[in-house]
């Protein structure tokens, strides 16, 4: 009996699939050549234990509960077998329909699961569409009138075309929920129970989440029918190859650290993290003004300038990219060698994602975190869900980054307003970007009116920009959001 046989012998009696009878080679996985050929060309050698663990249920036809970490090669997991069973099925979908809805939480990470699925299933005839915000409405339109083998998706834009009767999920045959913890941060959850109600009750479901407290938990269980569960890593660990620091300083002197620490030609490409889309703008101007190469990139831009900031960066015509951490969910960049925490995140889960943008593809990374007195409470926070604490320097009082900070122009030489907060906070604070999600534009946060919830008809929140547009607007065009050797 092959191991990939085994494993799902053990699966069927429910046994636990033991670490050491993990899957060594694609070959094991019984999936078709005209996948294992596109595997091959793109020179993955073995699976990730995502892959090895979640591939042969789902092959099976099991629903699937998968605990992993963004850069485990979870995509992959859920790709390459539905790409099989669409292959087996031999039909055609039906106007307006889908065989395969993959939901997602941001138009970055639906583009790159799209072009994983494209990738894998090359040599196949199933294909892949693509249904999100910041762009027209038409060509989706068009696209699904024809009906598509796998669609990729954000909630809100998805739900539009629901609503419109450009689409209809009673053919669906397999759903997959990725990156269900950043949908209910986003504030999904309703729109994910709605379309759980438009879906067939006969249906292969697969849920992916890098955390599972309870309201996951909870969400999961409505979601799924007797599933597999998969865990390859413990909740919220940060990966072993990153080397962590935290650097203590005055909250108005952080733009001045930041130049200082981009000046070491050993920062090839980096991710710069800040909680405030406004914040991520004030960041990637003064590395700009610094003479380093940035750009932000966050929901109030426009679905052309996140695409063009993200290919510049992946070209390195730019050495810095300035997120949000709602934008960032989804960039899967190679060659980051630092991430840094200009401003730590309220959600300390929000921590691991951010860091585990470097160190992939098996190789190391740095992680610096910049920490104000305000936020020692986001740094405990950290310390304790990631069951470590974290090496520090402190710079606070530093002459040099004082006079750095004098020289700056008076605009820019003032630390951001920020809120009061504390271990009190609400936990969805990250909403501070964008309550409703889909990393929207900015236009409609939180309800249809464009306005945030409990804010007034034009009123001002945060630095006196209007949220929006004023209420009974429907801007229809930004709707939504937005390793070699393993697949992901």
């Amino acid at each position: 009996m092959t191991v990939a046989l085994q494993a799902i012998y053990a699966l069927r009696r429910r046994m636990p699939f033991s670490k050491d009878s993990l899957l060594t080679s694609f070959n094991d996985l019984g999936l078709n050549p005209a996948l294992l050929t596109a595997i091959t060309a793109g020179k993955y050698t073995q699976p990730t234990p995502i892959q090895a663990q979640a591939i042969p249920p789902v092959l099976e036809g099991r629903d699937l509960l998968g605990i992993a970490q963004t850069g485990t090669g979870k995509t992959a997991a859920f790709a390459l077998p539905i790409l099989h069973r669409l292959a087996a099925g031999n039909r055609r979908p039906a106007p307006k329909t889908c065989r395969a809805l993959i939901l997602s939480p941001t138009r970055e990470l639906a583009s790159q699961i799209a072009e994983k699925f494209r990738a894998y299933g090359h040599d196949s005839k199933l294909s892949v569409a693509t249904v999100f915000g910041g762009v027209g409405m038409n060509p989706q339109v068009q696209a699904l009138a024809r009906g598509v083998d796998v669609l990729v998706a954000t909630p809100g834009r998805l739900m539009d075309h629901m609503q419109q009767g450009t689409l209809r999920l009673d053919a669906v045959e397999t759903v997959v929920l990725d990156e269900a913890d950043q949908m209910l941060d986003l504030g999904f959850v309703h729109a994910i129970k709605r379309i759980s109600q438009a879906l067939p009750k006969q249906r292969q479901s697969l849920f992916f989440s890098a955390t599972m407290p309870q309201n996951i938990a909870q969400l999961a269980a409505g979601f799924l029918k007797d599933p597999v569960r998969v865990e390859v890593t413990p909740a919220a660990t940060t990966v072993e190859r990153i080397d962590q620091q935290v650097i203590f300083i005055e909250a108005e002197r952080k733009r001045a650290l930041l130049l200082e620490i981009m000046a070491n030609p050993d920062i090839t490409r980096a991710l710069v993290f800040t909680r405030t889309k406004h914040g991520a703008d004030k960041v990637a101007r003064h590395l700009g003004a610094g003479n380093v190469p940035a750009a932000a990139i966050h929901g109030n831009k426009s679905q052309s300038q996140r695409e063009r900031a993200l290919a510049d960066f992946k070209a390195g015509r730019i050495r810095v990219l300035v997120a949000t951490d709602i934008a960032a969910r989804g960039i899967d960049v190679t060659g980051v060698s630092h991430v840094v925490n200009f401003e730590l995140p309220n959600v300390p889960e929000s921590y691991v994602h951010r860091i585990g943008r470097t160190a992939r593809a098996g190789k190391d990374g740095m992680a610096i975190s910049l920490c104000a007195q305000d936020e020692r409470a986001y740094l405990r926070d950290i310390e304790r869900v990631t069951r470590q604490r974290i090496p520090s320097t402190d710079r606070r009082g530093d002459e040099k980054l004082a006079a750095a900070t004098a020289a700056e122009p008076r605009s820019e030489n003032r630390p951001q307003q920020q809120r009061p907060h504390g271990h009190g906070q609400h936990r969805g604070g990250q909403r501070s970007e964008n309550r409703r999600g889909d990393s929207n534009g900015g236009h409609r946060s939180e309800g249809r009116g464009g306005q945030p919830q409990g804010a007034k008809p034009g009123q001002k929140p945060g630095g006196g920009r209007r949220f929006g547009k004023p209420q009974g607007q429907r801007p229809q065009a930004n709707r939504d959001g937005g390793q070699r050797g393993s697949v992901h």
